[in-house]
């Protein structure tokens, strides 16, 4: 099904003038849960990827203080939630599912990264793909605080040519355990849809960011909520609003190889659309229809963002909670 985000409440850029210059072409993914298969992009989806290519994995230590599922228990745990009743077995398997396993069971050594996003360069234009690429694969770890992870092994980026993908991996390793089920993507399939962006405040220009905050007290429309950043899974276009903690400044967003300042690349947000953002709420969507397709918590719910570095988006991507 198409996804539709509806008009904008007013042209802020007639209001002002200043921004006109500053839009940006952002693809809203709008992941819905689905079978989506290697030929297709999707969130949490199985990768396109060569049955000879080592598999990601993170081999920082894992710290586990809580008891631990395996990626199977939080695929059943999510099929009985998801039902209207349950079985008196429904009832058990959950009972055990939260139960866990004695975090002592964790194996040493590298763990596998599970599969986060797979996108294909048609469905998202204007992505710096390299030269010759046209997949991007974004894989995690389960286990470590992502928004923390800028640069490393527990955060990969894969570009890739589909075309050179042979043989296809069919059976693809899982970590042994997940240290929280909020990391584990539910599979959607995705809808891509192209939308019109300004930045978020922290982008703006001091005096311009002053300016329609002001503005923004004597009105109902909302700069932040309706007017400049699509919320939800999107590629490309400007960056997530800081919602909790004021921004860095390009210090966060350097290029831990080549300090290059990291251009937005893809967004991972806890929701849809919330209170804030309802107009962004596809016209195709029911009112209480689900906003939190991919069951994907990062922080206490907020954004998490990807950078790629604009001088090498094969290097390591910069990532921030927003």
């Amino acid at each position: 099904m198409t996804r539709t985000t509806p008009p904008r409440p007013l042209d802020v850029a007639s209001v002002f003038p200043e921004l006109a210059g500053t839009s940006r072409t952002a693809t809203r993914l709008h992941p819905r849960p689905g079978a989506p298969t290697v030929h297709e992009s999707s969130v949490g989806g199985p990768l396109l990827r060569p049955a000879g290519e080592p598999w990601a994995s993170c081999s920082q230590e894992h710290d586990a203080p809580f008891e631990l599922n395996t990626p199977e228990e939080v695929r059943t745990l999510r099929r009985i939630l998801a039902r209207d009743v349950w079985t008196d077995e429904d009832h058990a398997e959950v009972s055990r599912i939260h139960a866990g396993h004695d975090p002592s069971l964790l194996p040493e050594g590298p763990h596998p990264l599970i599969p986060v996003a797979q996108l294909y360069a048609r469905d998202v234009p204007g992505l710096p793909f390299p030269e010759g690429a046209d997949l991007l694969q974004v894989l995690w770890c389960p286990f470590i605080d992502i928004e923390d992870q800028s640069g490393s092994e527990a955060v990969q980026l894969r570009w890739r040519r589909a075309a050179d993908v042979a043989e296809v991996l069919v059976s693809p390793p899982e970590p042994a355990y997940v240290g929280t089920s909020e990391l584990v993507p539910l599979p959607c399939v995705l809808h891509p849809e192209q939308v019109l962006e300004y930045p978020a405040a922290h982008d703006l220009d001091p005096e311009l960011a002053g300016r329609i905050h002001r503005w923004d007290e004597d009105g109902a429309t909302g700069y932040r909520g309706a007017l400049s950043v699509a919320p939800g899974w999107k590629a490309g276009g400007w960056a997530a609003p800081f919602t909790f903690r004021d921004s860095g400044g390009p210090a966060e967003l350097r290029c831990a190889r080549c300090s290059v300042v990291g251009e937005p690349l893809l967004t991972c947000d806890y929701t849809e659309w919330n209170g804030e953002t309802e107009s962004w709420r596809p016209v195709e969507e029911a009112q209480g229809a689900s906003a939190t397709p991919t069951e994907v918590t990062v922080g206490r719910g907020y954004t998490l963002q990807f950078y790629a570095c604009p001088a090498d988006p094969r290097h390591p991507p910069v990532t921030v909670l927003q």
